[in-house]
This record gives C-alpha cells, structure tokens and sequence, in this order.
C-alpha cells in the first residue's frame, strides 16, 4: 500500500509539475456506474444510465423536490387564464456550453422535442394549443383546458426527463439522436476523453449559475465543488470493489449486496443508501397470448408468487428491502394497499383454484431469464418455482439480458418467438403517476410491452391529467390501482433499495433517486 501511494505521489507531483496546475485545483471524483455510457440523447434513449448523464450536462425548466413538489429551475412560472397558459420567465445567467445565452426559441424547440418522443406526449398535445414566444427570456404554453399535468411531466425524473437544448441542435438532430453534447447544466462533456461503454469525463461548468435555493432532488442550487468527474466502467462486480478498497475509485453507484462484508466496517470507506425510496422490481404478462390472455389466469399467477420470496433472492438482506401492493410505489403520495391479498404473500392454494375456474389447459407460460444482470436474474426463477407448485406448465428460457430486452418487443405468440413472462425493475420516486410510469398505461398496442387493453384505466388517466389538486389525483389514482391490480397490468414484486459505497473523501452526497454529482465535495 505504501508502495502505492508513493506512486501516487510521484504522478500527482508529476501532474502538477507539467501542467502548471495544483492538486487542489484539479479535484477529480472516479465513479463506476451501473453500467456504461453508449446511448447519449436522453430524449431518444429510456436508459438509466443516459438519464444521470442528461442531468450532469442538461438542466430543466423545473426540477421536482423530495416532497414530491414541483419548484422552478432554469426558469420561474406563473399560471394564468384560469390554468390554461403557462408564463414561464428564464432565470438570468443561463448560457449553453458554446457560451451563446438560452433563449425562449431554445426552449420551444426542445419542448416540441420531447413531446414528440415522451410517452407522455400523445396525451400533452392533445392539451397544448399553442406555444408563444413574448421575448428571448419569457415564453407560453397555451392550452386547450387546465391541467397539471404539463408542469408534473416537465419536471419528472423517470426516463426521459425534459432537457433543455440549443435550438440548432434539436434542428439538426430531428428524429435522430443529437450529435453534439451541449446544454446549460452543472458540468461540461469532454468529447476527446469519451470512450463509448468504458469511460465518460465531464468538467465543471465554470459558467453555471446555481440557484439560490438548497439543493433537493433535481430542485435547488446546483453547486459544483470538485473540476472533473469520471465514470468508468468495471463489469465485475470484485473489480469494482477491489478498485475501491485500493483507493483507483472513489464512488461505486450499485454495490452488490453479497459483496457488503468487504467494505462495512473497512476504514475510510463508507456503504450507505442514497435514494431512500429505492427500487421496485416488477414482472409484466403478455396480454395478447394464452395463457396470460385471460385475467383468471393472471391472476392465479399474481396469488401464487410471494413478494418475500422474491426479494430474498435478490436482495437478501432484511434490511434492504420491503413488500409492497402499489404499482406507484410505497412511499409516493398515490400509493394504496389494494390488492395485497392477492400480491404480497403467495397463495398457492388460491391460485389453484383460479387456474381450475379458468380451465388452464396446461398452456406452458414461456418465462424470460437473463443470466447476466444481478438485478434481474433471481426474480424470473422464484416465478417459475411459484408457479409450477400452482399447476402450471414452465418454460423458462435463459438468455442474456439484451436478448430480453429484444425478445420482450415480440408481440407474436410465445411459440414462434414471443414470450410470457418477464421480470425486471424501476425506481420508485419515478413510478408514482400514471404517467411517469410507463407500466401503467393499457392502451393496447400502444401499450408497454405486453400489451394490456383495459379502457377503464385509459379513461382514468385522462381524468389524472385534468385534475388540479392533489386530492383529486390521488383519489383517482387509487381508481387506477384497483384496475392495474385486478387485470394484471403490471405485478410488484418487492422494494429494495442498494446501497452505494464510496471513499471517505467524499462528503455531503446528495440523496437523491437519480444519481448526481453537484453538491459533494471531495477532501484530498
């Protein structure tokens, strides 16, 4: 160890003796992520990973805060017309990358965008008459009829979030995914250091103009304290957490719950949960094939498969995870119980019965494994275990994961290359309205994969997106819950929330669902 640091000593002296620079002054945080950056448009792409790296270089008009409140970011908004235009007045200071101001031209431009690919934009539009420029910092969104669903999607935290972009690239880029890397956020992409899958370098924003407000979720002031952040990309897990414990990084975003007893009590390095809400796995029926064709079965399926059971498997330490009936997530202010009797703890008996009222002709459920993702390998093999002590017939076919996630867009039937069952997971905070959860929506064809076309749940969301007070959508969301539960639109399967570890030297991380890296600071 001794050896090494002296290493290091030497690099840095040398560092600071060919650049001219100090140590202090070149203040670099490593992470490994959960995985590495390919995708870059985080309005074309739903990854995860594309999203974090939106919110390093991009920033919203609004941001959401931890009490689940809308609160303005790039810009402050007055509503008028009795809730049918939307006034928003861009905050000074704010400058793209290549030094030019943003402009309320930009932000029309990136808000057409997004619309054209969010899931919630067939719905928006519908709402949105028309848009009006008044001046380069202040523009309107004018509606058809009030609702507070413009503001809640432009401030969602689920993929796809609304970024803000210079007009000349959202031009460019068109329906294709925009080729060069500028927005107004917290830190800049290095474009000569980007190695697709293996490393990502961005550098502080020395242009940025925080907010004044405290940092909460994607609200507040964005303070950035440290020059430069790397992701690298280390797929084995015990590399990884060698790499932390020999001090090569300094932040780990997922770490693997067996790998735990490697760093708990280790000096200088801390595990610990940052996104309090966690995650929530899930699992998803093809409504448009037997077996899963008829809602008794279904739920037979649902009564048979223990939410304890699951998380045991992927999780395994108590700690670390709960059950939990809500498709919005316990936590969120639309969450309910309903449906736990038949969610929650498994029942095979019941489910037995079910199958037998539904004549189960032993169909085989065609059940998708991916060997190779830590997150979603267990789930699919408690499932199949659930399922056959129910009666029915398994087909559990083991792949990779981006063979999953092929396979799951197959809409044929299961025996010429579709599927049955899959099972994967989301973040929690990013689950809670019927439209920031894509698994919600039942619209069939257009639907998620699977497919479900249940009207009631359709009209309801609708009837979300006209409602202005919290009361009345969440009164209406619990409407939704008990026609999610009762048809089978989307299974949870537990919650858990995984723990990050990072060295010492890093302090004040923010808590937050999504991964960012404004506010820490970093002590040599």
């Amino acid at each position: 160890m001794n050896i090494l640091r002296n290493k290091r000593l030497v690099g840095a002296m040398l560092f600071t003796a060919t650049t001219g620079m100090t140590v202090a002054s070149a203040q670099t945080v490593t992470a490994v992520m959960h995985s590495g950056l390919r995708m870059m448009d985080p309005i074309q792409s739903t990854a995860f990973i594309t999203r974090e790296h939106g919110y390093m270089i991009y920033d919203t008009l609004v941001g959401i805060d931890s009490n689940f409140k809308v609160q303005p970011q790039m810009a402050d908004w007055e509503v008028l017309d009795d809730g049918k235009v939307y006034r928003f007045t861009l905050r000074d200071g704010l400058k793209w990358h290549d030094g030019t101001p943003v402009t309320s031209e930009d932000c029309i431009a990136s808000i057409k965008r997004w619309l054209d690919n969010d899931n919630t934009g067939p719905v928006l539009k519908d709402f949105l008459a028309d848009t009006k420029i008044v001046d380069d910092q202040v523009f309107e969104l004018h509606l058809t009829e009030a609702t507070s669903l413009m503001l809640d999607s432009l401030a969602k935290i689920s993929s796809r979030p609304a970024f803000m972009m210079p007009k000349r690239i959202v031009e460019e880029a068109n329906e294709k995914a925009v080729s060069e890397m500028i927005g107004s956020g917290p830190f800049k992409f290095v474009q000569s250091e980007f190695r697709p899958g293996v490393k990502v370098v961005y550098e502080k924003n020395t242009d940025y103009v925080p907010r004044d407000e405290p940092a909460d979720w994607t609200s507040g002031g964005k303070q950035v304290n440290v020059d430069r952040v790397e992701w690298v990309s280390m797929p084995d897990a015990m590399t990884s957490a060698n790499a932390l414990i020999n001090e090569e990084v300094d932040f780990i975003e997922k770490f693997p719950f067996d790998l735990l007893p490697l760093v708990e009590n280790m000096p200088g390095i801390t595990a610990k949960v940052i996104d309090p809400l966690g995650n929530w796995s899930y699992y998803r029926f093809n409504h448009k094939h037997p077996p899963f064709d008829n809602k008794l079965v279904r739920q037979a399926a649902m009564y048979a498969v223990g939410q304890e059971d699951v998380m045991k498997a992927l999780v395994g330490n108590a700690d670390y995870y709960s059950t939990c009936a809500s498709p919005f997530g316990c936590g969120t202010p639309n969450a309910t119980d309903y449906g736990k009797e038949m969610i929650i703890s498994a029942n095979a008996k019941k489910a037995k019965e079910l199958l037998a009222e539904a004549s189960y002709d032993g169909t085989p459920v065609v059940l998708l494994h991916p060997t190779d993702h830590v997150m979603a390998s267990p789930q699919p093999v408690v499932i199949a275990s659930a399922l056959k002590a129910a009666g029915f017939t398994v087909d559990m076919q083991s792949m990779d994961w981006q063979s999953v996630v092929t396979r799951r867009s197959n809409a044929n039937e299961p025996a010429q290359g579709g599927w049955g069952i899959f099972a994967t997971y989301g973040i929690v905070a990013a689950s809670g309205d019927p439209f920031a959860n894509t698994t919600i929506a039942a619209n069939g064809k257009d639907a998620w994969f699977g497919w479900p076309d249940v009207p009631e749940i359709e009209a309801l969301r609708l009837e979300y997106a006209r409602a202005t007070d919290d009361q009345s959508k969440q009164a209406t969301a619990a409407k939704i819950q008990e026609f999610v539960v009762d048809e089978g639109v989307i299974v949870p399967l537990g919650q858990f929330r995984t723990p990050a570890a990072f060295r010492n030297t890093l302090q004040n991380i923010p808590e937050a669902p999504i991964t960012v890296f404004w506010g820490l600071e970093k002590n040599s």
